[in-house]
């Protein structure tokens, strides 16, 4: 396999929730590898207009999106704008997501609908928006971000753990609809990984979370990225509904 196997050049790629964490990390490492990259954001206009920037020093065609993930007709007002203005989408990241943690006897009826439209309706509208252009290219990669909840269950989450299980059954169900056009579909499942909302945990939170990990430590969103790109890249063309846990050994 030669180094040119990973590489993204010529191609198009779709982050949703690019604008920050995770998502603006797969964004600067697709660009890096060489596509052409459009995020999604939903509020913060200016960290949106960074992501772009940053991608546009690599030399890469780069574009910012205000869409509710939520809804539709939305993402195909974005898939429509790819299309017009770009190519493809060739790679599609399903990144945008959100947590309203609590135990269940607290969590209210709202907190457990925003976190499963959110999460899990946002992957099958991108998804599907992106099929129609993949089977007429005879080709894609769609990636969605999963975690280790979502694999193992974790208290206080049942509203997350239960979006991230769905996007697992949806990705291998979805593979199996598609892999004769070749189009590929997979998951990322990260475990713990440093970002602005991890951050925010105090130190014994932290220390107890890492003792848990068998590397001991958290993970940072460059590595989730890394491979997304792997999974976006001809490097991994005999891959198909499979789940990459990117976690330190927690899901053990």
């Amino acid at each position: 396999m030669s180094i040119s196997s990973f590489s993204l050049e010529g191609k198009t790629a779709l982050v949703t929730g690019g604008s920050r964490g995770i998502g603006k990390s797969i964004a600067l490492e697709l660009a890096e590898a060489g596509a052409d990259v459009v995020i999604t954001y939903a509020r913060s206009v200016d960290a949106a207009s960074e992501v772009v920037r940053e991608i546009e020093s690599k030399g890469r065609k780069a574009k910012a999106i205000q869409a509710d993930a939520v809804r539709y007709n939305e993402t195909e007002a974005v898939i429509a704008t790819i299309q017009n203005e770009f190519s493809g989408p060739d790679i599609l990241v399903n990144n945008a997501g959100i947590t309203k943690d609590t135990l269940i006897l607290r969590m209210s009826e709202e907190q457990w609908d925003d976190v499963i439209h959110t999460n899990l309706k946002s992957v099958f509208n991108y998804s599907k928006a992106v099929i129609k252009p993949m089977m007429k290219a005879r080709s894609g990669s769609i990636i969605t971000i999963g975690s280790v909840v979502g694999i193992g269950g974790n208290a206080g989450q049942t509203n997350y753990a239960a979006s991230k299980a769905g996007v697992i059954g949806f990705s291998k169900s979805l593979a199996k609809e598609v892999a004769s056009r070749n189009i590929r579909v997979n998951v990322v499942a990260p475990g713990y990984i440093t970002t602005e909302m991890t951050g925010k945990l105090d130190d014994k939170v932290l220390q107890s979370i890492k003792d848990r990990i068998p590397l001991k430590r958290a993970g940072n969103p460059v590595e989730i990225a890394m491979a997304v790109q792997f999974l976006a890249s001809d490097a991994s063309s005999y891959i198909t509904g499979t789940v990459l846990t990117v976690d330190g050994g927690m899901a053990m």
